[in-house]
């Protein structure tokens, strides 16, 4: 009597079936794996996850970079309908939507770590492994059998992990970019513009050096918050130019080996539609593949971000101390009950969520300037880390200026009889003096008052000024802008 490949195969299936109940045989070269029979993924994914059990379910491949990694493979399987049957293609295509709706993550298919193989390599193959045998079951077929769609023949056909995961990496970051960073940041700039607008006649004292300095009005003071993140915004633009260069299609080093005349083209071109983003193809597959400057850069510009909401978050935190002993110009919104010992007290914890999220960033800065430089030759194999840590910064910094803007910027209001009474003790309206009774004398006034305990106006009458001059002389309204 003699059987089959497929025979055998089935035989050698049901009786592992005896020995490990629940479970399914897959092969792949090192031999047999058993699989739990509600999972998708094969033997290579649980190879990665028995060797790699690092952290938990929070150190796991970010979602957004499944999704990416499906669309990448969907936009393949579309560009090899001209060398593998349509059917297989077709079946290929339809399992990766499952992968890009969420479907199959919410199922736990993809279980593995970020601390991986350097390139992806393991998530390109838990990608490859669950596509397929969603795939079989589209077709019919049994799971676990690679009959008829094969894992490496057929859902990796023309790719390599180092061109797949380097572009999925650039989606998702650019991906994420668009969903939670810019809808956040354009909030956040809204804000900032109508604070400016309607605050522009509350005057109040600068501070240079944490020293009294001339006034400048409230409104001017949040415009230039408003600046820095339109700045921070154009700058991220800018960077998106280079992340949108895709080296799909490159395969092993760049040279774009074992694939067809223009795959790329037409996998770079379908991701595009897939998203709605301007993916193009990169200049130079050699640089795309080896280096990370791309993405460096961009989260350059999130760290700038982060840095100017740092700057923003610790003044807003500053104006609003108090509210007897500290600064006390801006009221903060009563959003939570005060301390445990202290009932009544507002605290800036929507600041300190901000400035600990900024600090995190910066952190993230200093691990994705070490992967990228860290690469060698044809091939950088940090992008697991440097992606996830990018995708962590976008996610952070969406959330917490959102929240920001929900809980602290919108209901944000100036203190105006606080504001007035600083600005009427402060020393620094002698600079309006100046001009008039010079420097030497405005200062012998300044100096006087401050000894004294005065105000600059009784000094000034006690200098011999007349009322009617002080009083024409020294407006802060007036000393907003250069003098007509």
């Amino acid at each position: 009597m003699s059987f089959d490949q497929k025979e055998i195969f089935s035989l050698m299936y049901k009786l592992a079936r005896l020995i490990v109940p629940d479970t399914r045989v897959e092969y792949d070269s090192m031999g047999a794996m058993h699989i739990p029979l509600d999972r998708m993924y094969g033997p290579q994914t649980l190879r990665s996850l028995i060797k790699f059990p690092i952290g938990g379910v929070e150190e796991r491949m970010p979602r957004p970079l499944i999704k990416a990694m499906g669309i990448v493979k969907k936009a393949a399987a579309e560009a090899n309908k001209n060398c593998l049957e349509e059917k297989l293609c077709d079946a290929i295509s339809k399992a990766c939507d499952d992968v890009i709706s969420g479907k199959l993550y919410e199922e736990e298919h993809f279980p593995l770590v970020i601390w991986q193989d350097g390139c992806g390599e393991h998530t390109n193959m838990n990608i490859n492994e669950v596509i397929c045998n969603r795939a079989i079951e589209i077709l019919g077929g049994q799971v676990g059998t690679k009959d008829p769609v094969d894992p490496d023949e057929h859902v990796n056909l023309s790719q390599c992990s180092h061109d797949t995961f380097t572009t999925a990496a650039r989606i998702a970051v650019a991906m994420q970019l668009q969903e939670k960073m810019y809808p956040s940041l354009r909030t956040f700039i809204d804000l900032l513009a109508k604070k400016s607008s309607d605050w522009r006649d509350v005057i109040k004292i600068g501070r240079t050096h944490l020293m009294d300095a001339v006034p400048l009005s409230l409104g001017q003071e949040f415009s230039g918050y408003q600046q820095q993140l339109v700045n921070g915004r154009t700058r991220l633009d800018s960077a998106l130019c280079r992340l949108y260069e895709l080296p799909m299609g490159g395969s092993m080093v760049g040279t774009k080996e074992n694939t067809t005349q223009g795959f790329s083209e037409q996998c770079i071109k379908r991701i595009a539609d897939l998203t709605f983003l301007p993916f193009v193809e990169s200049p130079n597959f050699f640089e795309s593949m080896s280096a990370c400057d791309a993405l460096v850069e961009l989260h350059g510009e999130l760290n700038t971000i982060a840095a100017s909401l740092m700057k923003i978050a610790n003044d807003i935190r500053l104006l609003g101390s108090g509210p007897r002993s500290g600064f006390a110009e801006l009221n903060l919104p009563e959003i939570e009950p005060g301390c445990a010992i202290m009932p009544g007290v507002v605290k800036a914890s929507q600041c300190e969520a901000l400035t600990m999220i900024c600090a995190q960033v910066m952190g993230n800065q200093v691990a994705v300037s070490m992967g990228a430089s860290s690469g060698h030759f044809q091939l950088n194999t940090f992008v697991p880390m440097i992606a996830s840590n990018v995708l962590r910064s976008i996610t952070l910094l969406g959330d917490g200026m959102k929240s920001f803007c929900i809980h602290c910027l919108e209901g944000l209001e100036p203190n105006k009889s606080r504001i007035e009474t600083i600005m009427k003790d402060s020393l620094m309206l002698v600079t309006a003096l100046s001009p008039h009774i010079g420097y030497e004398r405005s200062a012998g006034i300044a100096i006087a008052a401050h000894q004294n305990g005065t105000t600059l106006k009784q000094e000034a009458l006690r200098a011999g000024i007349k009322m009617e001059d002080f009083q024409e002389w020294v407006q802060p309204s007036k000393m907003l802008g250069p003098d007509n």
